[in-house]
């Protein structure tokens, strides 16, 4: 069967549906924020983002980069790391997400990674699934903590 959307390096074009989508991700930023953000994937070549488009526009994407520092729970360095990954909701369960990460691991396999990492926060079942369905194996979970430091007195 001949899927109805596709896979493909992000292009200039993309950027108001990829925002978009972005902005259903991390709804907790602003749409402009998310948008300013998108020239960084073009520019830096330790950077890579891919969509997934069907007949009505872009459905989809997948943000990756190089990590050369430690990645949690990985062995190897450089390490691809999924950045983040959406797919709109009417779209899932028909192989979009796995298409994405499958490009994803392509391009880190390109740039002699052995390693494709990823992180969700401990609420996001959904992701932890969907990352499981994909392959990826869970290695550890963290709590991060700060504490604000004052003037002394």
């Amino acid at each position: 069967m001949n899927p109805s959307w596709r896979v493909r390096a992000a292009a200039p074009a993309d950027c108001v549906p990829w925002a978009r989508l972005r902005a259903q991700l991390w709804p907790d930023q602003r749409l402009a924020d998310l948008a300013a953000e998108l020239g960084d994937w073009f520019e830096d070549p330790r950077l890579a983002a891919f969509v997934a488009e069907d007949g009505e526009g872009v459905c989809g994407f997948a943000e990756a980069s190089l990590r050369s520092d430690y990645v949690n729970g990985t062995q190897t360095s450089p390490v691809a790391f999924l950045e983040g990954w959406y797919v709109a909701p009417e779209h899932r369960g028909q192989g979009v997400g796995r298409a994405l990460v499958a490009a994803v691991e392509a391009w880190g396999r390109e740039r002699g990674c052995r390693e494709l990492a990823s992180d969700a926060l401990l609420e996001n079942v959904d992701s932890q699934r969907a990352h499981a369905a994909c392959g990826f194996e869970e290695t550890e979970r963290v709590v991060y903590f700060r504490r604000v430091l004052g003037e002394r007195d």
